[in-house]
């Protein structure tokens, strides 16, 4: 399997939430993950970010922040230029979706707990 350098945007250090779940399972796999949340803290031992970090030959980055919190990543997320960006259930959003086909980055609704359990990623 292909490491994947992998962005956890809305990452948490709260067990019960599914981005703590996902960077967990992500190190597991053995992914390179970057992770940028609201509160600072570390998860497997991957530091979560509170700013935008530079960003450089990113594969994926996943989201867990509803549409409305991710307007403030558009620009970060297609600079970044990713190869996809996953929808996490929650997070879809058309509007995302049209800017990254215009700047020719895949956007994948899809569960990355699901895809990494079924060896989809």
């Amino acid at each position: 399997m292909k490491n994947k350098k992998t962005v956890v945007l809305g990452a948490t250090t709260k067990p019960d939430r599914y981005a703590f779940l996902a960077i967990n399972k992500l190190v597991e796999k053995g992914h390179t993950v970057l992770a940028i949340g609201q509160n600072a803290g570390e998860v497997a031992g991957v530091k979560i970010y509170t700013k935008a970090i530079p960003l450089k030959n990113i594969d994926t980055i996943t989201l867990y922040l509803n549409p409305s919190r991710q307007r403030d990543y558009y620009n970060y997320i297609v600079e970044a230029k990713p190869k996809r960006v996953i929808f996490n259930p929650g997070t879809e959003n058309p509007e995302l979706y049209q800017l990254l086909e215009l700047n020719n980055i895949k956007a994948q609704v899809a569960c990355t707990l699901v895809l990494l359990t079924t060896n989809q990623y």
